[in-house]
């Protein structure tokens, strides 16, 4: 919800004193983290020694649906024969597992799309900061803007709307009570115009309902 990254090496570090395995839920790093948007393991430049089994999904980052658990054979293997919900479940049409395999492909071929998201990242985060909103801690291309009530949240979003502005109002029990916010996600395709114009209408709502 806040953008933050969990402290995956120490999380390793940790797991190996013990003899632990590691499960990581990427999906919201794949596509944005890491070398071309390899993710959270490739960011913290950790590799199957340290992570052991990985989910993903396709429906974020890759703009298309599915998902994906990746590990060694033995994990492989295991899944095949255990995993109820992957026994009884139906196939993926090949219409999107060739999707998932293109978006891959563009991944790999054409890094300024993850160059890209990142700039508009720090652009607008840079705007959100000079205005005086509260963003949280985020490090990544979603950022909190920080509300306080519920009814706050809800009332931006109603506000940023008729200003031509989609975003939604996260609020307990999404989150703690008094820590209602608007997440704001980036993509590549947003451009400088486009942020210009949200972030004017963030500062226009923020300063309407005393949020900055």
């Amino acid at each position: 919800m806040d953008g933050d990254l969990a402290p995956l090496s120490e999380i390793a570090k940790i797991a190996k004193e013990h003899g632990a395995g590691v499960y990581v839920d990427d999906a919201h790093g794949e596509g944005v983290l890491g070398e071309g948007g390899r993710g959270i393991v490739n960011h913290f430049k950790l590799g199957c020694d340290e992570v052991h089994v990985e989910m993903g999904t396709f429906s974020k980052a890759f703009g298309v649906v599915g998902g994906h658990i990746t590990g060694g054979e033995d994990l492989r293997n295991f899944t095949y024969n255990k995993a109820r919900s992957w026994l009884l479940s139906g196939a993926v049409p090949p219409g999107v597992a060739a999707a998932c395999t293109a978006s891959i492909d563009v991944l790999e071929t054409e890094p300024q799309h993850v160059k890209r998201v990142w700039e508009n990242r720090n652009h607008l985060l840079d705007g959100f900061k000079d205005a005086g909103f509260d963003i949280g801690n985020t490090e990544t291309p979603i950022i909190p803007v920080m509300c306080g009530k519920s009814k706050t949240s809800k009332d931006l979003s109603d506000y940023l709307w008729t200003s031509g502005i989609f975003v939604l109002p996260i609020f307990y029990p999404m989150v703690a009570r008094d820590k209602a916010r608007i997440r704001v996600q980036l993509c590549t395709k947003h451009t400088t115009e486009q942020l210009d114009r949200a972030l004017e209408a963030f500062k226009e709502g923020g300063r309407k309902l005393g949020i900055i």
